[in-house]
């Protein structure tokens, strides 16, 4: 199927942005000694691939960052990977989300970029609750070469993601 979806569609997606915020696990003890390793490793085994930190740019200290701190991470995929991971998002994973029904054509914005958040990764097969040591969620963003909303809402039901009338 996936191989389908990449002939037809190769050039109508750009790419795919995985986001991940690590928020309040930035303060716990020992965060860059234990948690961030554990959360690189789960997100690479997600995404195919290893993703690069972000770092903040400015302080802000209702949030207790300074300059530098790492506040996320972040993988972008394209080619191969990116028709390997919306082939498993599309048949594996959203299918497994709890009380789904499609999603809402609010999550695809003027651009025509289609964001879809999950609250955590044990929606995904490769992740395995009882041995994962941390919980952080995640953002998908799909980000199409058309630039209207109405063609990327058209494409996208074209490939098959889930949305709702």
């Amino acid at each position: 199927m996936k191989d389908n979806l990449q002939e037809n569609f190769s050039s109508k997606i750009e790419k795919v942005v995985v986001s991940i915020g690590v928020g309040k696990l930035r303060l716990q003890n020992q965060f860059e000694e234990k948690i961030l390793p554990e959360i690189t490793k789960e997100t690479a085994l997600l995404t195919g691939q290893k993703p690069t930190l972000r770092r903040a740019k400015k302080s802000i200290a209702g949030f207790k960052s300074r300059t530098g701190d790492i506040i996320g991470l972040q993988v972008t995929l394209r080619r191969r990977r990116l028709w390997d991971f919306l082939a498993k998002i599309i048949h594996i994973v959203l299918p497994r989300v709890k009380d789904f029904r499609g999603l809402d054509l609010k999550n695809i914005d003027s651009g025509g970029n289609l964001n879809i958040g999950f609250r955590e990764q044990f929606v995904f097969p490769e992740i395995n609750p009882e041995q994962s040591k941390v919980d952080f969620g995640l953002q998908i963003t799909i980000i199409p070469a058309l630039r209207k909303r109405e063609e990327a809402i058209d494409l996208y039901r074209r490939i098959g993601i889930p949305l709702k009338k």
